[in-house]
Order: structure tokens, then sequence, then C-alpha cells
């Protein structure tokens, strides 16, 4: 059984930063892809960072690009994202999910997040202005 759990939400100010984990157990990571989503309210569930176990490959929209940083820990068994200069836009309910993948099409795993098959429970990000 694939098994994700995030962690490391809460709230911070505007030009903050966070550091989030994802847990991940049950699966073997290089068989997989990662992905980091958020869904703010009355918004749909958009993806901000994806790696590819296979090969270390990474994907960010724009929106994030140059603040936000993914890695793994293969130690830990640990996806993280880095999460710098927030903005009051990065308010949302952030998930990590996974699906499995052979690292190809990851700007395209990540724009469509019905694509990934399991899912951890949410953590709350606040940024306050």
């Amino acid at each position: 059984d694939v098994q994700l759990q995030a962690s490391g939400g809460g709230l911070v100010q505007s030009g903050g930063s966070l550091r989030l984990s994802c847990a991940a157990s049950g699966f073997t990571f290089d068989d997989y892809a990662i992905g980091w989503f958020r869904q703010a309210p009355g918004k749909e569930r958009e993806g901000v960072s994806c790696l590819a176990g296979s090969d270390g490959t990474t994907y960010y929209p724009d929106s994030v690009k140059g603040r936000f940083t993914v890695s793994n820990d293969k130690v830990k068994n640990t996806v993280d994202l880095q999460m710098n200069s927030l903005k009051p836009e990065d308010t949302a309910v952030y998930y990590c999910a996974a699906v499995r993948s052979d690292g190809n099409w990851l700007e395209s795993l990540c724009s469509f997040p019905t694509l990934f098959a399991s899912w951890g429970q949410g953590t709350q990000v606040t940024v306050s202005s």
C-alpha cells in the first residue's frame, strides 16, 4: 500500500519560508513520480512541484519557479518542499501525491492532479500579508 503523509504547514508572514515534508512508504521510489499540489478555497487543485523518482528530474510551474525547491531523501523516504519568498497567494492546503511513472512527461503529470493515484492528507499553509 502506498502511504503518504504530509507535514510542516503553518502560518508565516509574506516573504518568509516553510519546509513541507512528505513521508512515503509502501512503494519503490524509483518507480514513481511524487507531486506536491495545493488547493486554495474556491480554486482547482494545482501542481506546484513534481519529482521523478527514476532520475530526480523536477518540474515547477512559473508561479513558484525560483521560490520552491523539491528534494528527496532516500534514506528517510521523504520528499521535501522548501518554500521561500512566500506570498499571500501561496495560501492553500498542500498535498503530496504519488503515481507510478518512468519519469517521462513530468510536466504533463504535474498539470493533471487526477493522474495521481495516491494522496496524503493535506497540510495548511497560510501566508499573511
